[in-house]
């Protein structure tokens, strides 16, 4: 008979006969066979099984290997480590019993309908379920599908926009993707969206053209009509010698042309601006948000790539993985304005404190340092799209439901 069918209270180890290990576990013909009732066996098993709990974000039960896995780079193992605490146990899965014979299942069963629930616990129970319902219902329309989102990259065609709009297309959150530029471009943007329809994504990718001198509130309804992210990399690059300041006359009337546009056409769109001077840009823009009793904080300054720096330079001074470092970087986007905060890192906590002024300036001078070794036949533009396109992807995540923090430059209250 079978080993589990054992009706001793305790789990017993006795020796068996040499012919029963052929019929049995295939133990040696030394060894003790240990005879566990089922009940204990099942219990014990499903301790072994991993501890889940419950991520406050969505509600979902995960092992502390599945929430690590998912949220590997974003956050130190520390943090999460201490986020995982935080959480609640989701209740274990009981063991199923073994089943009863049926008269005496039947007799239960008829005993149990004999005696009727209580009428308020009957009641709470009704109650308790629209309720839960309704919260159901409610948080599955506050997460939007991933994959089905509208993306526009507003200077498409250029240094910055070409390779964004490529890394934004390999993005699995993104279903659609416009590129628009000048007729002026380095290449029409409806060749760059014919070359991007090429790659293994899903994503649909069109162009969008105009003339100079335009209008965009004239030319883009169909372009920007839907979407949920646009990023602005449009505007003059800055040249040796110039300051932000000097491209503010230029490329602050570039962007007003296409945030106009934006709040007539997807007004609770996201604004990524790249525009230069970052720090003058996104104020004048965010007022003309205001004016139009849209919400300012959609305007949002792309500083990513001051943190990608200086994750970077912490990584080659410490010769650590930048990808596990993670500095916060506040202010503005300019010179003495980027404020990076090593202390707030554990890693490059341990860069001694004389380096840090130097380190400081290594951050905030790092866009000259392209500017001038390209020889002001450029600025940067591969590194910029890297971050911008970091920072879109944590937008479009945060939209389809999933917790991501970036430092960005945007209207704030602090004083």
């Amino acid at each position: 008979s079978s080993h589990f069918g054992s009706r001793e209270p305790y789990p017993v180890a006795r020796e068996r006969p040499a012919d029963h290990y052929s019929s049995c576990c295939g133990t040696p013909r030394s060894a003790l066979c240990l005879c566990l009732p089922r009940s204990l066996v099942l219990s014990r098993l499903l301790n072994m099984a991993p501890e889940k709990r419950i991520d406050s974000e969505d509600g979902e039960a995960y092992t502390f290997e599945e929430l690590t896995a998912f949220y590997k780079g974003k956050y130190k193992k520390a943090a999460l480590e201490a986020y995982w605490e935080t959480c609640k146990p989701a209740k274990r899965a009981r063991a199923k019993a073994e089943p009863e014979p049926k008269a005496k299942a039947k007799a239960k069963a008829k005993g149990k309908a004999d005696a009727p629930e209580p009428k308020a616990k009957a009641k709470a129970k009704v109650k308790a379920a629209p309720k839960a319902k309704a919260k159901a219902k409610a948080k599955a329309k506050e997460a939007k599908p991933a994959g089905n989102f509208k993306v526009c990259v507003c200077g498409g065609a250029g240094g910055i926009g070409q390779p964004l709009s490529l890394l934004m297309a390999m993005d699995p959150n993104v279903g659609e993707l416009c590129i628009f530029d000048l007729n002026i471009a380095m290449v029409p943007p409806a060749g760059v969206a014919t070359d991007l329809s090429h790659i293994e994504r899903k994503c649909k990718v069109t162009g969008y053209s105009m003339e100079v001198g335009k209008n965009p509130i004239d030319h883009l309804e169909e372009c920007l009509t839907g979407c949920h992210l646009v990023l602005v990399p449009a505007g003059v690059p800055r040249k040796p010698g110039m300051t932000r300041d000097d491209l503010f006359k230029t490329n602050a009337g570039i962007a007003k042309g296409i945030v106009e546009a934006c709040a007539k056409f997807c007004p609770d769109a996201v604004l990524g601006m790249i525009v230069n001077p970052v720090n003058s840009v996104v104020p004048a823009m965010a007022e003309l948000y205001k004016k139009k009793g849209l919400d300012p904080m959609k305007i949002v300054g792309i500083t990513t790539l001051d943190i990608v720096r200086a994750n970077k330079f912490v990584g080659e001074i410490t010769n650590k993985n930048p990808n596990f470092i993670n500095i916060p970087v506040i202010g503005g986007h300019a010179g003495t304005t980027i404020i990076p905060l090593f202390s707030q890192d554990k890693i490059a906590k341990t860069i001694p404190e004389d380096q840090i002024p130097d380190l400081d300036k290594h951050v905030q001078n790092a866009g000259t340092d392209v500017v001038d070794a390209k020889g002001g036949k450029g600025s940067a533009t591969l590194s910029m799209a890297y971050a911008g396109a970091r920072f879109g992807k944590s937008v479009l995540a945060g939209l389809a439901g999933r917790r991501r923090v970036e430092c960005a430059y945007c209207m704030s209250d602090v004083t």
